[in-house]
């Protein structure tokens, strides 16, 4: 019986870390680690898959961090509208 150990890959879990560091204390900056090193994690994981382990790390943190940014990028979207409408708004009103 030759059981081999596998490894959980660091990569998996500095995207997990900075997953969650993108939600808390680093918004952008830890979201954009995530999905950045989420995808080299897998990448990692998938050339040694009898080595490493950590599959399940990796995704939460590439969810964690694009659903981070999707939100950022909706917000700016938002409030870009948002003033954009309000000066059109007054644009026209001043002109009535």
């Amino acid at each position: 019986m030759n059981a081999s150990i596998r490894q959980t890959s660091s990569l998996a879990v500095v995207s997990l870390i900075a997953g969650i560091l993108g939600w808390t204390l680093l918004p952008f900056l830890g979201s954009i680690a995530a999905v950045i090193t989420g995808h080299m994690a897998r990448s990692e994981i998938r050339r040694a898959p009898d080595r490493l382990d950590g599959d399940g790390l990796a995704v939460a943190g590439l969810v964690l961090g694009w659903l981070s940014i999707a939100l950022a990028v909706l917000a700016v979207a938002a409030v870009v509208l948002f003033f954009g409408g309000l000066a059109a708004f007054l644009a026209f009103a001043a002109h009535h």
